[in-house]
């Protein structure tokens, strides 16, 4: 007769699957499968009537049997039996950045326990779905009664830092008009209530539903019929209700059913806050909005680390749990360059000298750094960096002797001339000093030397000459002299290193030029 085999045919069906999750559909169906099994001398050449024949019946069954859960269940485990679900599928979720959820029965592991009153009114159904993970879900269909009263009440939910909060449900409702004899009992809206307490009512509190406020009648934007039970089309509907203000630690919900045919397929409470955020290198942390939706919280932030206020950085929490408003800033301190709103220490042969947020800067010619975070990259041996110059600017070094000193004397005047040297140091600032020193006969010697006398004049000047050429007044006639002349820029007198020095000697019988190549001189004048 009926085997074991084609037993499973009907208990692995999509219709008997979905189905056994309603208790009055599948005690129904499960005893007509068993009566048509059990009958005799089944042929197994019957078994095609049974799937096209008996399990559209069953379909038709099922909807007059009026159970919307099971509805829900068999559309989503036809469309959303892969992981690549349609967003019409059970997955579409609501996402808020700025939620904070308090209560979300799609990710209660465990049992609900919420309460009924009356016992019989609202019908609580657990499955597991293709994740093993379990649907809470309550359903609730006395349409063809009177009077109806039903009351479905939650767990304690703690308020946290919420002065409101949202409540977003989820379910589907049957359209009266498609269910016959129905149109003086039937409704198509349910109400939504809640309830304030410092703690959980204790156990065999006695349910009174005036110490519940009201927050809303929920309506369904859309319903489904008949047709759509044989099309399984999905009406599933999104309603989202702002209770408060709360100020005890927490709260109940209560659902009122009047004489509605529903499925409450997901209850999610939230609250909004503005979550914590950088912002121009600032740290604001989490803030919940004030209960009036119409004033902003200020909120200061906090610099993040190796950054410094250059104005007070503020931010406003809306309502809604967006920042508003930016003002204020904060700026990378030295040593230190913005990157993805933080500063980070800039890498060594980098350098930053002024806070801001600029970016490292690679060391200047002549120049290094070897660890993080530098302010100043340190010349290299022999080069230097003047008092006024800049840190951005390449360390530089005194220039070399000036070139090709000579001399021209005639009655009146004694003239130097000479060409500047062949390397500056890399700067511009070049200057030049004439030193003088009379020698008494014999050969330039220091011993045989002392620094000329006062009376001599130099024109321009001797001392910070910017041309190449001075003129000499007022010279002792019969005497010799000896000349210096120094090439010297702004790191000149930094270093340890000799003076780089052009010299001629002249005697002041002699009438015409001299010329003497330029040397080092290492001894003091």
């Amino acid at each position: 007769c009926c085997t074991p085999k084609s037993k499973r045919f009907f208990e692995h069906t999509t219709v008997s699957k979905t189905l056994k999750l309603c208790s009055l559909c599948k005690l129904l169906i499960d005893s007509l499968i068993t009566t048509v099994c059990s009958l005799p001398l089944l042929s197994p050449s019957f078994l095609p009537f049974l799937k096209f024949t008996v399990q559209p019946l069953l379909h038709l069954l099922y909807s007059l049997l009026l159970c919307p859960l099971s509805f829900f269940l068999l559309t989503r485990l036809f469309f959303c039996s892969t992981n690549t679900s349609p967003p019409f599928c059970f997955a579409f979720l609501t996402s808020f950045l700025s939620a904070v959820v308090l209560l979300d029965t799609t990710t209660v592991l465990g049992e609900l326990d919420w309460k009924t009153f009356p016992v019989n009114g609202w019908d609580a159904i657990t499955e597991m779905d293709e994740q093993n993970r379990p649907i809470h879900t309550f359903q609730v269909c006395h349409v063809m009664e009177p009077n109806q009263n039903n009351w479905l009440r939650s767990g304690w939910i703690q308020r946290q830092a919420a002065q409101r909060v949202y409540v977003e449900l989820r379910f589907t409702l049957r359209d009266c008009n498609s269910i016959p004899w129905v149109s003086g009992t039937c409704k198509e809206t349910f109400n939504l209530f809640y309830l304030q307490t410092d703690e959980p009512l204790p156990g065999g509190t006695r349910f009174r539903p005036t110490d519940y406020a009201k927050v809303d009648t929920i309506a369904a934007d859309e319903s489904f019929t008949q047709t759509d039970l044989g099309d399984r089309v999905l009406r599933l509907n999104t309603e989202v209700r702002e209770v408060g203000p709360v100020t005890k630690k927490g709260f109940y919900l209560a659902f009122q059913d009047v004489g509605a045919c529903i499925a409450l397929v997901s209850v999610k409470v939230f609250y909004k806050r503005c979550p914590s955020t950088l912002r121009n290198l600032a740290a604001f942390p989490d803030t919940v909005p004030h209960m009036d939706s119409s004033s902003l919280v200020e909120v200061r932030g906090t610099c993040v680390e190796n950054a410094e206020e250059r104005d007070t950085p503020k931010l406003y929490c809306g309502a809604d749990g967006d920042w508003l408003v930016p003002l204020g800033r904060c700026i990378c301190s030295i040593g230190h360059e913005e990157v993805d709103d933080h500063c980070r220490a800039c890498k060594p042969g980098y350098f930053k000298a002024f806070a801001g947020n600029t970016k490292c800067s690679k060391c200047p010619q002549h120049s290094s750094s070897h660890d993080q975070a530098a302010t100043i990259c340190h010349c290299d041996k022999g080069f230097y960096r003047g008092i006024k110059d800049p840190s951005s600017m390449a360390c530089t070094r005194p220039p070399s002797a000036p070139r090709n000193l000579i001399s021209l004397i005639n009655d009146t005047a004694l003239f130097l001339q000479w060409m500047p040297p062949i390397n500056t140091g890399g700067r511009s600032d070049i200057t030049y000093n004439v030193l003088c020193q009379r020698c008494d006969g014999g050969d330039v010697g220091v011993s045989q030397c002392e620094p000329c006398e006062p009376d001599l004049r130099f024109i321009p000047r001797p001392l910070g000459i910017t041309g190449t050429s001075v003129a000499i007044l007022d010279y002792a006639m019969h005497t010799n002299y000896t000349f210096h002349v120094e090439a010297v820029n702004g790191v000149s007198g930094l270093g340890v290193a000799p003076r780089s020095l052009a010299n001629v000697t002249v005697n002041a019988q002699q009438v015409g030029e001299i010329k003497l190549s330029s040397k080092q001189l290492t001894e003091p004048l």
